[in-house]
């Protein structure tokens, strides 16, 4: 049904066209030869009636002629019902199609009668002077036409669907090969294979992701290596005391006369460093975790950092190492005075491993636009450019080769920078190989 209802509704549209375009020349001098020229193109048949009904125009084209066959009572009927539907009707007429015999049987009656669509417009110019214009065109049969159009539209909706189908089909293999690619690849990388690398190709979106997961496994891959070796030497300096516990303590039990202070004391010193070693994991843990809470007051800095650098150097003077102190005044500051003060000893622990022959670790405090940073500098070999963004990871290691700390436990690097960053602070270090290294933070200063 959608292709005669369209069908008749140009054929209406039509009809309105000519209908206006005949109203607008009806005083036209040519006016036989426009309704001529509307006739042949259209395919109607039109009549012009005047106000008393006498016809004044008829065209002769071989169409449809119902109008033709109209009385004048029709005529006049038609004439009120356009008028009372504001100068215009379209009105459809059936009848049935003519039929020829056929072997001499009579024919079957048509299936479909023919229709014919009577436009009525009534024309009135200036004065009394009005038209009555009739337009008649046939609209049927059209049953050929339209089963031609169906088979043509069913062809190509299939040709259509089946075109679709395969350009789908191309493009689903096209997307989901490079995803099964990745699949796979993430696959291996849940298994632990962090060598794995991602090359689908495709769509931008595609490569993206490749490029996120490749990085995710490069990191996983240095992660998992650093977890390594810092289990490693965890487990060397958790050897090392142990062996050293238990070697004191089979002298002690079997060699009376070794029961000395001394040995004791070596004792107690391996103990309370593997108690340091455990305490800086679990606080470590704790502090990247977010389950530590500061404890804010108001302190002075400087003195804090110079009871810290006194302590330190009584546990190292008899080593040979040497902390200098120099400042530029007082700093105040609003910081958990503990935390801040285990952040100075961890500079020092670090700096005291790994300064130069000379044994010596340079401590200075600066005040500057409102905030003061506390370097502690040392004469050792000094960090590569490549490693200077990683130094303060968890288990970042420059020096593969295990070197026990002078002080501390030689986690403080990473105990440092989360007790910073906690105090909304800043860290850093400057360093050149074969320099030295200086390692410094910065505070806010408090307000007076």
């Amino acid at each position: 049904m959608l292709l005669e209802d369209f069908y008749e509704a140009i054929k209406i549209k039509d009809i309105r066209a000519s209908a206006e375009y005949i109203a607008e020349n009806i005083d036209s001098s040519d006016i036989s030869s426009i309704l001529e020229d509307i006739s042949s193109r259209n395919e109607l048949n039109v009549r012009v009636l005047d106000n008393d009904g006498m016809e004044l125009y008829r065209t002769n084209q071989p169409y449809d002629r119902i109008i033709d066959r109209l009385s004048a009572a029709d005529v006049r009927q038609l004439y009120w019902e356009a008028m009372r539907s504001g100068g215009l009707l379209f009105k459809r007429y059936e009848q049935a199609a003519p039929s020829r015999p056929q072997n001499g049987f009579m024919p079957s009656p048509p299936k479909n009668p023919m229709q014919t669509i009577v436009c009525v417009k009534v024309i009135q110019k200036a004065g009394d002077q009005t038209w009555t214009l009739l337009l008649g065109s046939s609209i049927t049969p059209v049953d050929a036409t339209v089963k031609t159009l169906r088979v043509q539209l069913i062809y190509a909706t299939l040709i259509l669907i089946a075109a679709a189908a395969f350009l789908a089909f191309i493009l689903s293999r096209g997307i989901a090969r490079p995803i099964i690619k990745i699949n796979d690849s993430a696959k291996k990388l849940a298994k632990g294979n962090y060598d794995v690398s991602f090359n689908g190709t495709g769509y931008r979106e595609i490569m993206e992701l490749n490029e996120t997961l490749n990085n995710a496994a490069k990191e996983l891959a240095k992660t998992e290596k650093l977890r390594r070796e810092l289990i490693a030497n965890i487990s060397h300096d958790l050897r090392t005391p142990l062996t050293m516990i238990t070697g004191y303590g089979e002298i002690i039990r079997d060699l009376p006369d070794e029961n000395t202070p001394e040995n004791i004391r070596v004792i107690i010193d391996e103990a309370n460093r593997l108690t340091r070693l455990v305490n800086d994991l679990m606080e470590l843990s704790q502090l990247q975790s977010g389950t530590q809470q500061l404890q804010i007051s108001r302190f002075n800095l400087t003195d804090v950092a110079k009871q810290t650098i006194e302590r330190c150097a009584q546990f190292t003077k008899k080593d040979g190492y040497d902390i200098t102190f120099s400042s530029d005044g007082d700093a105040w500051v609003e910081a958990d005075e503990l935390k801040i003060s285990q952040v100075i000893y961890n500079l020092l622990g670090n700096a005291l491993t790994y300064t130069g022959k000379d044994k010596t670790v340079a401590v200075s405090q600066q005040i500057k636009d409102g905030y003061v940073r506390i370097s502690v500098k040392d004469t050792g070999d000094g960090i590569s450019p490549e490693h200077i963004d990683n130094i303060w990871d968890r288990y970042y290691k420059v020096d593969k080769t295990h070197r026990r700390a002078a002080l501390g436990t030689g986690l403080g690097l990473s105990i440092v920078k989360s007790i910073i960053q906690m105090h909304d602070g800043k860290c850093g270090v400057e360093s050149k190989p074969g320099a030295g290294s200086t390692f410094w933070f910065e505070l806010k200063l408090a307000e007076q």
